[in-house]
């Protein structure tokens, strides 16, 4: 029924143009998720083709995270100045040189700064992408569109995981996994050059006969649509808020919506994802698994990962974002439990060893149907025009930092706290979480962007 429903409404307001803008733009959520899940297995032989100990290693993962926090920094300069569609260019187009240089790196200091650059890159995308189609999508869709960057990013991190299996035994391993990333950017970068601005920047940069005729491309076909009615919502808008500022950012009536935001995007790593995305072959060696098997076995969590992200889309815009949100953070809380007992205790190694894939696999689930797609979905839609690509550069940003933090500490956690105490942390984070989503979340299905401005800004 869910899944009829969607296919409908997606039918009556979602033209083939609007199709294609997600499409292209989520090849941004691609590159993103392809770097979190690739360097899972090619870190197993890194280490030793480049002689990297710990502390390297954990730069070679976590650098790429560094990198992301200065790319969504320079992304909301990008986004306004040059346009969501140009920036993305540029994010494709970056891509492509630094996957080469990865492959082609001779010492850990190379491949650390590939590595960087792939991160500014991604970093970029990772923001632009939902900004992108969420000013250009109808709000009846808006949820199951933006989130299909989130799609994107989990596929990207299954064809990665699977991209790992396939050049396990290949001479060059670990450079084909980095190296064949250089594809999607290149397909993003060129992509883009055949879609619009949206219709939201074109208002905002005195375009608007330009940005009239892209929205009424935009609705075409839309039993649903009243462009004369959202087309002066983006006017009187545009027209309320002015030329954006980080004053504006951080003016008391958008203290609140800020903070949700950032809470968000703290919450969404300081629950250990990526810690599980990256290291997932690692834990399962710590289960007595040799690295060919652990490599196979995650296979399993990418595939989880993009079922339930698709069960998101489906989700989303007929149950609403709180619910699932709420619901995937109690879930992925008691699978952290599971993983932090599991470790604790010698007994369930010994004789119950699906335990450990099995909780990394209720995890993964969890979160693929409620962290995942609407932290990225909530903050494409929270904030008012003026400020939303400052506000959403600010949360990636936190975002990324926060990631930097989980995946850069990991194994030097794990050696001070052991595997289990790392887990039981995660697991207690989750429940401040959840009680901060069930008091300060707000539900945004079935709403224009402008319709929550007014309703979420308190003047």
């Amino acid at each position: 029924m869910h899944v009829a429903g969607f296919i409908g409404e997606m039918r009556e307001s979602a033209n083939g143009l609007m199709i294609r803008i997600t499409i292209i733009a989520a090849i941004g959520g691609l590159l993103f998720g392809y770097d979190t899940g690739v360097i899972s297995g090619a870190i197993l032989y890194i280490k030793d083709d480049l002689n990297a100990n710990d502390a390297e290693q954990q730069w070679i993962v976590s650098v790429l995270l560094l990198g992301a926090v200065g790319g969504a920094a320079l992304s909301s300069y990008l986004a306004d100045r040059i346009s969501r569609k140009w920036t993305k260019v540029f994010s494709g187009s970056l891509y492509f040189l630094a996957a080469l240089g990865c492959a082609f790196s001779v010492n850990v200091e190379m491949l650390i700064i590939c590595r960087f650059l792939l991160g500014l890159s991604v970093g970029t995308a990772s923001f632009v992408s939902p900004l992108y189609i969420s000013e250009s999508a109808p709000p009846r869709v808006r949820g199951g569109l933006v989130s299909f960057n989130q799609l994107a990013i989990t596929s990207g991190i299954l064809i990665a995981y699977l991209t790992n299996v396939a050049f396990q035994n290949v001479a060059g391993d670990w450079r084909w996994m980095l190296g064949v990333a250089a594809l999607p950017g290149a397909a993003l970068a060129i992509g883009m050059l055949t879609v619009p601005n949206t219709p939201r920047w074109l208002q905002r940069h005195g375009r608007p006969d330009e940005s009239r005729a892209t929205l009424e491309k935009l609705r075409e076909g839309d039993q649903h649509a009243n462009v004369d009615e959202e087309y002066q919502g983006m006017v009187d808008a545009t027209e309320k808020e002015g030329r954006g500022s980080w004053k504006k950012v951080f003016a008391k009536s958008m203290r609140p919506l800020v903070l949700i935001g950032l809470a968000l995007a703290f919450f969404q790593q300081f629950v250990g994802v990526n810690t599980v995305i990256y290291y997932a072959p690692t834990i399962l060696t710590d289960t007595g698994l040799t690295k060919s098997d652990s490599i196979a076995q995650t296979v399993f969590v990418g595939v989880t990962n993009v079922v339930f992200t698709i069960v998101a889309i489906l989700l989303l815009d007929r149950v609403g974002r709180r619910k699932l949100l709420l619901t995937g953070t109690a879930v992925l809380t008691v699978a952290l439990a599971v993983l932090g007992v599991y470790f604790w205790s010698g007994w369930m190694q010994d004789n119950l060893p699906w335990v450990a894939l099995g909780g990394l696999v209720l995890y993964i689930a969890a979160f693929a149907i409620g962290l995942g797609p609407v932290f990225w979905l909530m903050i494409s839609e929270i904030y008012p025009v003026g400020i939303r690509s400052r506000a959403m550069a600010l949360s990636t940003m936190v975002n990324w930092a926060a990631n930097f933090v989980v995946a850069g500490t990991f194994l030097t956690a794990t050696n001070l706290i052991t595997t289990q105490g790392v887990f039981f942390v995660y697991a207690g984070l989750g429940i401040v979480a959840f009680l901060f989503f069930a008091f300060k979340v707000p539900e945004t299905k079935d709403k224009t962007l402008e319709q929550l401005q007014r309703e979420l800004v308190k003047d």
